[in-house]
């Protein structure tokens, strides 16, 4: 029955993939391989459901707005045409593929969103080199500190439902965190104000951010680095934290009620449809997750060490989509999800005592282009992962790029300014 079954959805795939596209069925079929090797080791009655479920998805991918490579929307931006699209994609392309090419990346995922409409969404290179599985848009990858932006979605909302002061002490939330020479709050943490350290070196030499140790809780992360001193007197320096996001996660905990996995899933993912969003679990498999990789001593790829990000959900251990990213960008470019209030708390520069403005307002970091556009923006720098989210609220365009590969040397901000500016230009020619 099950041999059967392989090959009928073999036979089905292979068919869809010559009506749409001979010139891409290549990478649809090796995708349906991978996954369709992977089904072997199912139990039998588990293997059917699986291959069914990768037929319509494979159906879905074929005929849906974008495929598994660029396609162009069938109903354009609500400000852009067909041909704007084309002609702004056509002229991005090269520059990725440029990367790709002279950086040595794996594999890049873009995505470009405009007026609320994903109007690019493609995969470049492989999700697994070692086995030539192409990255396609629904292929997951880690977004390091982009963790912080979708964190504090979860802030916004609680702050909304007045669960969550920001001004309180840590301790109102997390009463099991020491106290500190001075009060931290939780507006510190978010803007990078606190004096929570970031990573070190342990006792044992070894870098804090390559930790493969499981943490079961939220709270049992925090071992690592409650007990440490501040860096200094808060809101009288600016040092950027993981950790301090770390601890972010256990206030949400203790606002919400909730498990803070659980509260993300139903109160942010779900709420916005973020389909491909979720914890990096060693422990189980996550449907598309992509391989990672490093550079070598000779500038080679190799395959990243082993680490559990089970110690900073928040700080840095989500996986998810370029697709998935513009879509959460944009749900911040208006009201709707937030509040003008809430957007405003998340979108401006925190100071310093001395009046100074950090750059960085809760979990965004903003600036002004060299044009007068408001930009608000974060990169992730992971283990096997480096991206980047960047969004003019104004215009309602976000670019999202991710590649699997830790330490990608490039200026991510300005690449990904320059793929949405043949987007933005083509926006100014139609007010």
């Amino acid at each position: 029955m099950v041999a059967l079954l392989l090959r009928c959805t073999s036979f089905l795939i292979e068919t869809v993939l010559f009506t749409v596209s001979c010139s891409h069925a290549k990478e649809f079929f090796m995708w349906y391989r991978t996954v369709q090797h992977a089904a072997i080791g199912l139990s039998p009655f588990a293997r059917p459901a699986c291959l069914v479920s990768v037929l319509i998805i494979v159906l879905a991918q074929a005929f849906g707005p974008y495929g598994l490579k660029a396609q162009v929307p069938a109903l354009a931006s609500h400000t852009l045409s067909r041909s704007d699209i084309e002609k702004a994609i056509n002229q991005g392309r090269p520059i990725l593929e440029k990367s790709l090419r002279e950086q040595g990346l794996p594999g890049i995922q873009v995505a470009v969103s405009v007026g609320g409409h994903v109007v690019w969404s493609e995969g470049l290179g492989y999700a697994n080199v070692e086995s030539q599985v192409p990255v396609t848009p629904i292929s997951k990858f880690r977004v390091g500190s982009v963790s912080k932006s979708i964190t504090a979605a979860a802030i916004g909302r609680l702050v909304e439902l007045d669960q969550l002061d920001l001004d309180a002490v840590v301790q109102t939330y997390v009463p099991s965190f020491p106290e500190k020479r001075w009060p931290v709050t939780t507006r510190q943490l978010g803007g990078h104000l606190s004096g929570i350290r970031h990573y070190r070196d342990d006792a044992m030499g070894r870098d804090e951010n390559l930790s493969d140790v499981r943490y079961e809780t939220v709270l049992d992360g925090l071992v690592i680095f409650e007990d440490d001193p501040l860096l200094f007197e808060p809101e009288t320096g600016y040092s950027y934290s993981s950790y301090a996001w770390n601890l972010i996660s256990a206030v949400i905990e203790g606002a919400s009620g909730r498990p803070f996995l659980q509260y993300m899933r139903e109160q942010v993912f779900e709420e916005l449809n973020l389909w491909h969003t979720q914890a990096d679990w060693t422990d189980s498999l996550v449907t598309f997750r992509t391989n990672y990789y490093d550079y070598g001593e000779d500038g080679r790829l190799v395959n990243s060490p082993y680490v559990d990000n089970s110690y900073k959900w928040a700080g840095g251990g989500f996986v998810s989509t370029a697709e998935d990213l513009v879509r959460f960008a944009d749900a911040h470019s208006r009201v709707g999800f937030f509040e003008q209030e809430t957007l405003d708390l998340l979108f401006t520069s925190q100071k310093l005592s001395s009046g100074e403005e950090t750059g960085y307002g809760v979990g965004w970091s903003t600036r002004v282009d060299d044009r007068g556009r408001n930009i608000v923006s974060h990169g992730g720098g992971s283990v096997g992962g480096s991206t980047m989210l960047i969004m003019y609220p104004e215009e309602r365009v976000s670019v999202a790029l991710i590649s699997n590969i830790s330490g990608w040397q490039e200026d991510r901000h300005a690449l990904s300014q320059q793929l949405a500016q043949p987007f933005l230009e083509a926006l100014a020619l139609h007010p």
